[in-house]
């Protein structure tokens, strides 16, 4: 995919050994390495372990992206269908994460813009 800055990564974290950080940080590693910014969540410093106030921080990372991509196991994530979800409603790109080929989803996101 041609015009990314900021590629924020999704995907599952929960209920994984290490919280998938091996992944995370494997697939970050890659995209750096074709000269992509990443904004890698298990990198994110979070204060309080607890699933809310790590999203509310992953959200406000997600923000500073231009495309979503996901990691294998998004479907399964409650955390990535969050994160899709805004994503959506912004209309920022969903790309995979191992090939940054677009991902059309069918995410029902019924907000009015002004």
């Amino acid at each position: 995919m041609k015009n990314i800055q900021v590629i924020y990564l999704s995907g599952p974290m929960s209920g994984i050994e290490n919280l998938n950080f091996p992944e995370f940080n494997r697939i970050a590693q890659q995209l750096r390495g074709l000269g992509h910014k990443v904004i890698n969540p298990a990198e994110v410093d979070q204060p309080v372990k607890e699933w809310s106030a790590c999203m509310r921080n992953d959200i406000a990372e997600l923000m500073k992206a231009d495309t979503l991509a996901l990691l294998k196991g998004w479907e399964t994530s409650s955390g990535a269908g969050v994160e899709i979800s805004i994503a959506a409603a912004l209309k920022m790109p969903i790309v995979d994460a191992y090939t940054l080929e677009p991902i059309e989803l069918n995410v029902n996101v019924d907000i009015k813009s002004a």
